[in-house]
């Protein structure tokens, strides 16, 4: 059967980065042979830098070409039309033993300036130096599977202000810009510039400081207990005081939030799905031995002070929850599945992306010779020329359309 016809199994390529867990992925893919090897992220979709492969006449064909060779068919003609030809999301399962680094992603005007102007410069795609692979901003919702632990955005300066002057010898605290009061509420950004262009010697002896005073204190709070963590794995590093900076958030499994461009950000533990806009624009700032480009991550944070944008699901029928978000290119839901209760799938639809994390289920629809059977990690890719699809079983299945 075509692939642009009916549903079809997807492989997927597996990023194995030194923050990988050592389980997660592990143990969603049915793989015991790499239990303690760091697997990072697995990813679903077109991107280049690790497109899905699809089963096409005989041999597994990169999706990218799939999507090239007939994007109405495979896209949905809304889809198709909207976004260039061209799939508009990627979607990951992350495993995060260790934490990532703070990072930011940029909107679409400034992926689409910094992408020109490093072409321009002559840098290859796959330069460590470079801050922008593709032209796409990079909108995201991460929804936890075990529980998960990130920070985001930044908080309200007196809060700020407070947690620093809890650990900082007072010598060091009077040295900030904020001490004096020399920064209103609303200007974290020279504070941040501050902190982030300070003198080798000085930031040393703040975060050397800072992490002493927090490991005594592990036991009073998760923000001191995680400036003793990052400490220990990127010292001298002022990431290290980002706990103290930004929004420190728990996520209970099924709980979500979204990310928009230009939100500082960075993962700490868990796993998780992670649907995005289809880009893998990154911009680090600390915690990572990756190329880091300050003033091109100063330009692209917003620095306005807020908490983290939680996602609500909303039901959609019995046994489907979806989690809006204003982002455009994707929609992610969960459909929950026992053999009493299967779920249709019809009417105006597109180009979807299914995966199994949990049980095992059948997915039929219009096209498919027979339905196809599957178990905890495997995915289907569902062209939008499938006008209806049904699953059966008991499984939960994550749903990643536009």
């Amino acid at each position: 059967m075509n692939c642009t016809d009916g549903i079809s199994i997807l492989k997927n390529p597996v990023r194995t980065y030194s923050w990988g867990s050592g389980t997660a992925l592990q143990t969603l893919l049915g793989r015991p042979e790499a239990i303690g090897k760091p697997m990072a992220e697995l990813w679903m979709g077109s991107h280049p830098g690790a497109p899905s492969m699809v089963m096409k006449d005989g041999q597994w064909t990169p999706l990218g070409e799939i999507v090239r060779a007939a994007p109405e068919s495979v896209l949905g003609k809304g889809v198709s039309r909207a976004f260039s030809r061209r799939l508009p999301f990627l979607f990951k399962v992350l495993g995060v033993g260790s934490p990532l680094s703070m990072q930011v992603h940029p909107d679409l005007r400034q992926a689409g300036e910094g992408y020109a102007r490093e072409n321009r410069m002559g840098m290859a795609l796959d330069a460590p130096e470079r801050n922008y692979r593709d032209e796409n901003h990079k909108p995201e919702i991460i929804c936890a599977l075990t529980p998960f632990r990130l920070l985001t955005g930044f908080r309200e300066m007196e809060e700020i202000r407070r947690l620093m002057g809890e650990i900082l010898p007072s010598t060091l605290f009077a040295e900030m810009p904020f001490a004096a009061g020399r920064l209103r509420s609303e200007e974290i950004r020279p504070l941040f510039d501050s902190l982030m262009t300070m003198e080798e010697h000085k930031r040393r002896a703040l975060v050397d400081e800072a992490a002493k005073a927090a490991r005594a204190r592990v036991a009073e709070s998760p923000l001191f207990y995680w400036v003793s963590e990052l400490a220990s794995a990127y010292p001298g590093d002022m990431g290290v005081l980002s706990p103290l900076i930004m929004n420190f958030e728990e996520l209970k499994p099924g709980e979500a939030i979204y990310i928009p461009p230009g939100e500082l950000h960075a993962y700490l533990d868990g796993s998780g799905i992670e649907l995005m806009a289809n880009s893998d624009n990154v911009l680090r700032g600390g915690l990572t031995s990756k190329h880091v480009d300050m003033r091109e991550l100063l330009r692209v944070v917003d620095f306005s002070p807020g908490g983290a944008k939680r996602v609500l699901p909303v039901a959609r029928g019995e046994c489907e929850r979806a989690y809006p978000t204003p982002a455009r290119e994707f929609l992610l839901s969960v459909i929950s599945l026992d053999k009493r209760m299967p779920y249709t799938a019809s009417g105006r639809r597109s180009v979807e992306i299914l995966i199994c994390t949990q049980g095992e289920a059948e997915v039929a629809g219009t096209g498919n010779d027979a339905p196809l059977r599957i178990g905890r990690g495997d995915a289907v890719f569902v062209p939008g020329t499938v006008l209806q699809y049904g699953i059966e079983g008991d499984a939960i299945v994550a749903r990643h359309s536009t």
